[in-house]
């Protein structure tokens, strides 16, 4: 004989995660004070529920109370943890709470409250009788569905009967439906039977999948600036398409990419339109059109930089980018010997040609007098790139470069014209480089076909590949996640077809600094000239591995080590290695963690500095 349970499973859970916002009734002028001991259960996630539910806890200091509001609020406590008990799979248990040693419908227990003298606190005590717990004895599914929809459940016969469970079946099923292109599926609250004889639950899934619906009509709500035109053919959301929730989260995620609106919402219809299609709409509010950003770093190698940014986020209604940027750079530092600039200017413009596409037209002025040489060039380049799946991103372009470089009192000029071809990997699901990646990896490989007309002319190849990798210690260190992170960088590059001194000094290799080797100095690692003077290589390799430890809420700390070489040629087995080792700091801002490094190399040569620090924002790697 099995019987429907007189509360619903949606009953107990909102029990278990509400709070009561109604406050005692009964709050005397002269509250008391009280203590309260709840008995262990024996189940971690229980006693955690417990607590997080018993108003006895929670309002025990925000709401003082008499003798008899206290006994009211134990009642009340005593009606909710019993739903708390069902809720995970405790169907017989009772709960028992006693003041002073006392049951709550003693009549005596008013006056002895009253009676406590001035100062005593009254002992609240609640302890638990558990019973049985009920496990899930049969699964049905009142409806039409398919086989994939009931797999979606993941419940199974001899489950504990535990509420939450069963409610986020339900929500599996219900966007299980939607999958299929049920947009209007509804699955009402689980029905939960009892039986009478032993401990176990039968339970029913109502299903209404209805007909499947298509996309009907799309429409934008909150657009000021930006053209509605421009922005349609950009979402891979098209009226006709049966409808797959998938695709409408990745609408709006594709508008947010744009880079002009700050929010964007989905709105669906709740009833389908005269064809049967569901209508979508996107409620956008957007970005300021100008944004102005400063930054600045420090690094005792290259010394300070400073500049800003000016951002245009939306250049001709048709959310193209416009990017002015101008920094000061070499503000002193070892490996620098005069103060530098770099500036530059972008348009970017997005879905170039076709939906993810992104063409980007630059220019830039460069002046740096580095260690190694003293450079002034100017630059232009046009690059396209596009998405491959939703982690990789392919790209082509050509540059071209007018410079002037000085290395060891000789002067050379050089027009560099190249072919760059670029392929990169990011699965570290992070909207902007400066955030702090805890898992996840990224790669890039570029390769850059080159032709220098200069003292010589040369063609050579520019070959990178870069990796690294952020695994969370959690499940080692038992800390909470994204506490403990292990991060690890590799560097391999390599230049063919020229030699070490036809390359262009500016198209070498050098190795030292926060991006290869901390705690050497800037282009200070690889082959030199007789006065110590950097020559660069053709060839680099470097690896990098990093314990980040999250320190309270805003802090953190670091523990790396370097190690790299740079030659004349690729090695597989690298002779002459640089280490470096270090510690840092971290604070974490909205917009990145802030950065403080001191490295140190392992082994000090003649011109070797004793430690280096770097200052800047978001993680070394």
């Amino acid at each position: 004989m099995r019987v429907k349970l007189s509360k619903t499973l949606v009953l107990i859970s909102l029990l278990l995660f509400g709070r009561a916002q109604a406050a005692v009734a009964d709050t005397a002028a002269d509250p008391i004070g009280y203590q309260v001991r709840i008995a262990a259960t024996g189940s971690n996630a229980l006693d955690a529920a417990v607590a997080a539910t018993a108003e006895l806890v929670s309002s025990r200091e925000t709401a003082p109370v008499s003798g008899y509001g206290l006994i009211a609020r134990a009642r009340h406590d005593a009606e909710r943890l019993a739903v708390v008990m069902e809720s995970f799979g405790y169907y017989q248990s009772t709960v028992r709470i006693t003041i002073n040693d006392r049951l709550l419908d003693d009549f005596a227990l008013p006056e002895i409250l009253a009676a406590l003298p001035v100062g005593e606190v009254a002992r609240v005590a609640v302890g638990f009788a558990l019973g049985p717990l009920y496990h899930l004895r049969q699964i049905d599914i009142d409806g039409d569905v398919s086989v994939t929809s009931r797999a979606a459940l993941r419940l199974m016969p001899g489950d504990p009967a535990i509420a939450a469970s069963v409610l986020a079946a339900r929500t599996r099923l219900l966007e299980a439906q939607q999958t299929e292109g049920y947009a209007f599926a509804v699955v009402d609250a689980p029905v939960a039977y009892e039986d009478r004889a032993e401990p176990v639950l039968d339970l029913v899934f109502r299903v209404r999948s209805g007909a499947p619906a298509h996309i009907g009509l799309i429409q934008y709500s909150g657009l000021e600036r930006v053209q509605e035109r421009a922005i349609r053919h950009r979402i891979a959301l098209h009226h006709g398409d049966l409808y797959h929730p998938a695709l409408v989260e990745q609408a709006r995620r594709e508008l947010l990419a744009l880079g002009v609106f700050a929010t964007v919402s989905v709105q669906l219809a709740e009833a389908p339109d005269a064809n049967g299609d569901v209508a979508v709409g996107f409620a956008v509010r957007e970005r300021r059109q100008h944004a102005v950003a400063v930054n600045a770093a420090y690094a005792t190698d290259l010394g300070g930089s400073a500049g800003f940014s000016w951002t245009d986020r939306d250049f001709r209604g048709t959310a193209d980018q416009l990017v002015i940027a101008a920094a000061g750079t070499n503000l002193g530092g070892h490996a620098s010997k005069n103060v530098g600039y770099d500036a530059s200017a972008k348009y970017i413009t997005t879905d170039w040609g076709r939906a993810g596409q992104t063409l980007q037209v630059s220019m830039g002025l460069i002046r740096q007098s580095l260690q190694a040489y003293d450079q002034e060039a100017q630059t232009l380049g046009v690059t396209v790139s596009r998405p491959w799946g939703t982690e990789w991103r392919a790209s082509m372009g050509i540059s071209a470069a007018e410079e002037r470089v000085v290395q060891q009192g000789r002067i050379d000029r050089y027009t560099l014209i190249a072919l760059p071809l670029g392929l990169s990997y990011d699965s570290t699901q992070l909207a902007s480089p400066l955030d702090d990646p805890r898992r996840g990896a990224r790669a890039s490989l570029s390769l850059a076909p080159t032709t220098s007309f200069g003292t010589p002319n040369a063609n050579f190849l520019v070959s990178q590949l870069k990796a690294s990798a952020y695994l969370d210690l959690q499940t080692l260190t038992g800390a909470a996640v994204g506490r403990s992170i292990l991060a690890v960088r590799a560097l391999a590059g390599v230049a063919q077809g020229a030699g070490q001194y036809s390359l262009p000094p500016d198209q070498r290799f050098y190795g030292g600094g926060s991006g290869t080797i901390r705690g050497f100095r800037y282009q200070s690692v690889g082959p030199q000239f007789a006065d110590g003077t950097p020559i660069g290589g053709t060839a680099i390799v470097a690896a990098s591995v990093e314990w980040r430890q999250r320190i309270a809420e805003s802090f953190g700390a670091v523990v790396f080590a370097d190690i790299g070489q740079v030659s004349s040629t690729l090695k597989p087995l690298p002779s002459v290695l640089r280490t470096g080792v270090g510690v840092g700091l971290r604070y974490y801002t909205p917009i990145g963690p802030l950065r403080l490094d001191v490295g140190l190399p392992t082994h000090r040569s003649a011109g070797t500095d004793a430690f280096q620090v770097y200052i800047g924002l978001g993680q070394a790697f």
